[in-house]
């Protein structure tokens, strides 16, 4: 450190260079997230211009070297060059922060792309970038390294390959063997041929992983297609040659059909609504249908951005749905028993919905989109899907009396439930009369500073009691595999003996009186063996974690321990490996003559210093974070491997077992 500080030590940093020194502050991090949000940066463009009405077609292609290309038929970026600037817009877009036409209302009247960061944050990100421009019966090309131009705009000559992509843009296939030359192509067409095309490859010196994933970016898509009524969108794999082709006429109705599959519905027909505010230029779509399960889904969109924390449009349907619900079940007189009042959580019981809003100005929180702040939505979405639901309700009775009469099951079975809940409250932080008798607590007090590990059978939990450090570490063993909630009612839930156990350990509640801010700990650490069995008990406890404890896996305090699978050993030397080819390596190092080594089955195997210095100390220990990259991938995946599907199961188990390299029978 130097003595002086003046203006010599201030640094500015220049065009993108921000973006590389902090990529997180612009993309959330650089995880496998943050590399799977540089495609849907570059995407929400191409969906930005199929909101304009100008786009009907986009293919995502990941290629065999690792980059990904995004093609659309729109309007195709600006070329001409830019008056103040003295560079093509195509240019600016692409290196400056900031820069776009969303800020231009008569260019985009709604979008989700608002910041004008998103293409060009993907373009500091990667090592190389590539924009093809299809405008005006031409075709542009700019080269990037890292941000910056590496070969400056010119005019291409267009091949056999340019044709093909010119067919694409507007019919998504192959171009067929009689337009195989340039002038029988633009005789079909003309010059009316416009498009982006937006090739990248990430850069990784920034990101942990370059690899992409095509099951999360099929989802994502799939789900945009659904958003877009009518709108095509295709991926393409070339490294495993897989591929899917999206488009639905229904929309937001045949995604809910979508979600709903494999489960019995409650009414036949999806319910559908759809109204405008014009004096605030809001547009609000709503899908909804309820089934026999327990469980609610509702996804929330803002310009077919995924507001996956919600925000005031939700707050407004959920306020809408309870009163609409409550209103029309008085008016036409389907609550005999007056003393049983309907609640928000009763009326949302088997709920499926997709929430969708389109406006000019929304105020997300965050570059990444996450939640809707808008004060003012609330309120109109409230007003708008009451008086639709309402109207719906009127016309369609049978309807309204079968989701009146699962709601009031749910209240039954709420009260029901009531000594359950009150049970698994925790009534303060200093008291202990509450707590499961089979919890070893600690003494801290501090939940920031205390740490519960969550273990399968007496033995492992014998072990880590003896093992723990007492001061700050607590120990919850559970017998078996608990109930799977994905299957059972709340009512069946919340009797459930280790689950009550583990909802008053952990003391926040659950359902509507869930508080995260009464977590007794800010590390909730999963411990389970290493086989089979083990992988099914920590399935089941994410499970429930998911579904009724949801913010303490978005606020981070959800962890899974990853204790050692070997220990190698000679003579008085001894190394714990966690996989085959970190054991295989130890073997390199010590010399197989006079090694042994022992694996270990279950946590019981191990004795209490063992336990501490592979798995539970601090200054050792591995553990791995559990976070929500995409809540309805997330959701789609735990019904298919907790639900009722057995065929869906099956489908997912057969695609993904290729995957499976050490397994453990």
């Amino acid at each position: 450190m130097t003595d002086t500080y003046d203006a010599s030590h201030i640094t500015v940093l220049e065009g993108l260079q921000p973006v590389r020194e902090r990529p997180a502050m612009y993309i959330g991090s650089t995880d496998t997230r943050g590399l799977h949000h540089l495609v849907y940066e570059v995407v929400d463009n191409s969906i930005d211009e199929a909101l304009a009405g100008v786009c009907n077609f986009i293919q995502v292609t990941i290629n065999n070297d690792g980059s990904v290309t995004v093609l659309d038929n729109g309007r195709g970026i600006p070329v001409d060059i830019m008056q103040k600037n003295k560079k093509s817009a195509l240019e600016i877009v692409l290196t400056v922060l900031h820069a776009g036409g969303k800020f231009d209302k008569s260019t985009y009247q709604v979008s989700g792309g608002l910041h004008g960061v998103g293409v060009s944050v993907v373009n500091a990100l990667s090592r190389s970038l590539i924009a093809v421009v299809y405008r005006d019966g031409n075709i542009y090309e700019m080269r990037f390294e890292r941000g910056r131009v590496s070969v400056p705009l010119q005019q291409a000559e267009e091949t056999e390959k340019d044709l093909e992509t010119r067919y694409i843009l507007w019919y998504g296939e192959k171009i067929p063997g009689k337009f195989r030359n340039r002038n029988d192509l633009l005789a079909q067409y003309g010059v009316q041929l416009s498009g982006t095309c937006i090739t990248f490859l990430p850069d990784d010196t920034i990101f942990e992983t370059v690899d992409f994933d095509y099951d999360v970016l099929a989802h994502r898509l799939r789900e945009l297609a659904f958003l877009n009524s009518g709108l095509k969108i295709r991926i393409d794999d070339r490294r495993t040659g897989d591929s899917e082709e999206y488009c639905y006429a229904g929309g937001i109705s045949e995604y809910v059909q979508y979600l709903n599959t494999g489960k019995e519905p409650t009414h036949p027909d999806v319910i559908s609504l759809g109204k405008k505010d014009p004096e605030n230029k809001l547009e609000v779509d709503v899908a909804l249908q309820y089934t026999n399960t327990y469980s609610e889904q509702v996804f929330t969109y803002v310009n077919s951005v995924s507001t996956r924390e919600g925000g005031t449009h939700l707050e407004g349907f959920r306020s809408a749905i309870t009163r609409a619900i409550n209103n029309s079940s008085r008016k036409n007189n389907l609550i005999k028993d007056a003393s049983l009042a309907m609640r928000g959580e009763d009326v949302r019981e088997g709920l499926t919905a997709i929430i969708s809003i389109k406006m000019a100005n929304p105020q997300f929180e965050g570059q990444t989109k996450m939640r809707l702040g808008n004060s003012n939505v609330k309120g109109i979405v409230d007003s708008l899907a009451y008086s639709s639901l309402s109207e719906y309700f009127e016309e369609n009775p049978k309807v309204l009396a079968a989701i009146v009469e699962k709601a009031l099951a749910a209240a039954r079975a709420r009260e029901a439930a009531r000594n359950a809940r009150e049970l698994a409250r925790r009534k303060s932080t200093l008291e202990s009369s509450g707590l499961p008798g089979k919890l070893a607590d600690c003494s801290e007090r501090d939940p920031s500073k205390s740490e519960v590990y969550i273990v399968e059978g007496d033995s492992a939990g014998g072990s880590a009691k003896q093992g723990r450090n007492r001061r700050f570490q607590a120990i919850l063993p559970l017998k078996g595999k608990i109930l799977n909630v994905e299957k059972a009612t709340q009512h069946k839930i919340l009797k459930n003996t280790e689950i009550q156990a583990l909802i008053s350990a952990i003391g926040t509640g659950v359902g509507e009186h869930f508080d995260a801010e009464k977590a007794r700990y800010h590390h909730v650490i999963l411990m389970t063996d290493a086989d089979v069995d083990g992988a099914h008990i920590r399935t089941l406890l994410l499970t429930f974690f998911f579904r009724f404890m949801k913010k303490l896996i978005e606020d981070g305090y959800v962890y899974i321990a990853q204790p050692p699978l070997y220990r190698v050993a000679k003579g008085k030397q001894e190394k714990y490996a966690f996989d085959e080819d970190e054991m295989r390596a130890l073997m390199d190092v010590f010399g197989e003559k006079g090694v042994s080594i022992q694996r270990y089955k279950g946590l019981g195997e191990m004795n209490a210093e063992q336990l501490w210095s592979t798995t539970m100390d601090p200054e050792r220990r591995v553990l791995k974070q559990v976070t929500i990259e995409d809540a309805g991938y997330a959701n789609e995946i735990f019904e298919k491997l907790m639900g009722e599907d057995v065929a869906a199961r099956k489908d997912f188990i057969k695609r993904h077992s290729k995957e499976v390299t050490n397994l453990d029978i």
